[in-house]
């Protein structure tokens, strides 16, 4: 029995470490967020760790052995990682760093975009941010502007936005003010 948690939980945090590795890719680069949240990940990893110290149980190789030690040691690490962004996450939310100011969907409700005022303070600069929602958690960053503190959205059609003056086709993967 402990060789299949030892297993289960090997695999589990190749999946999380992968999963979090997109998460910091997509929101650097401003692709789809198909990663789960955060807090979901830090749950996984926890159970990976869980796992994976049940898993030491299996003493039948040296490989078992070592997979048992190198899942906690990166279920560990993960865990706290994911920890640290959660509670840096919460703490400058509830400074209001991110401001939900309006939801807006189109005409035939195919998209649905989430406005949000963010604000760095002394460190940096203020503006609004869009996030076009996807199924179940998927989000996409689509618009980002400085130095605006509100938005004025206008669909065009059912897959053209005007948000502030900028117009979007989403169904082209437009975006504006990335890079």
């Amino acid at each position: 029995m402990g060789k299949k948690y030892n297993l289960w939980s090997f695999y589990l945090i190749l999946v999380c470490l992968g999963l979090a590795a997109y998460s910091l890719y997509s929101n650097i680069n401003n692709t789809w967020l198909i990663a789960p949240p955060n807090y979901i990940l830090l749950i996984i990893s926890l159970i990976a760790f869980t796992l994976g110290i049940i898993g030491f149980k299996d003493k039948r190789n040296w490989w078992a052995k070592t997979r048992s030690w190198l899942t906690v040691i990166l279920s560990s690490l993960t865990s706290i990682g994911l920890f640290l962004v959660l509670s840096f996450t919460l703490f400058f939310s509830s400074m209001g760093a991110n401001e939900h100011i309006k939801t807006a969907s189109s005409p035939d409700d195919n998209y649905t975009i989430d406005f949000y005022r963010y604000d760095a303070g002394a460190a940096g600069s203020f503006g609004v941010r869009g996030e076009l929602n996807g199924p179940l958690w998927f989000k996409k960053r689509i618009y980002y502007q400085d130095r605006v503190e509100q938005v004025e959205v206008e669909w065009e059609s059912n897959d053209s936005v005007s948000i502030n003056n900028h117009i979007l086709k989403l169904d082209e993967g437009d975006t504006y003010g990335y890079q």
